[in-house]
């Protein structure tokens, strides 16, 4: 079983960077769907993901069906949107015979209107009060929602650090 995020056209490389290292640090699939906002090589981009580039599992799709066509049960996709009815911690995902993909859309736009229409179902938020802002940082959502679906997962092959342990200590 792998989790997946996956960003919808992203424009900000320090959004990227900074979700590709929480992909790092949770063993988390990464899918980046053109066209990008950047190039690759942005050293923006490479400063928010650190020196975690090569933990990553990247791939590169050319657009969104593209993106589709590459998860094989469409049951296991999560599209994550402000406009969405139930809330994130609203889904079970300790399914961990299969993958979960959560699908991003982009900072300034969000997904396709006529793509959201399509799968209304599988639409997921995170709650925030909309009087204030009009959406949360895309980096924070992205971990919002897999430190959830970890949670429930039991954080697998996540390793736990003891503040105190004694054996290190000396």
């Amino acid at each position: 079983m792998t989790n997946h995020i996956a960003l919808f056209e992203p424009l900000m490389p320090a959004n990227t960077g900074n979700i590709a290292r929480t992909c790092a640090g949770t063993d988390t699939a990464l899918h980046l769907i053109e066209p990008l906002g950047f190039k690759v090589d942005d050293k923006h981009l490479k400063r928010a993901g650190l020196d975690y580039w090569d933990s990553v599992d990247i791939t590169y799709h050319a657009d969104l069906q593209d993106f589709l066509a590459s998860i094989p049960d469409l049951d296991q996709l999560y599209i994550v949107s402000k406009f969405a009815t139930h809330d994130y911690t609203d889904v079970d995902y300790h399914d961990t015979t299969k993958d979960h993909y959560f699908l991003f859309g982009k900072e300034t736009t969000g997904l396709p209107e006529p793509f959201m229409r399509r799968y209304p179902e599988k639409a997921i938020r995170i709650p925030q009060d909309d009087s204030h802002i009009r959406a949360l940082n895309l980096s924070n959502s992205a971990a919002i929602v897999i430190y959830e679906a970890l949670r429930q997962q039991q954080f697998p092959n996540l390793e736990r650090a003891h503040l105190y342990d004694n054996d290190k200590l000396k």
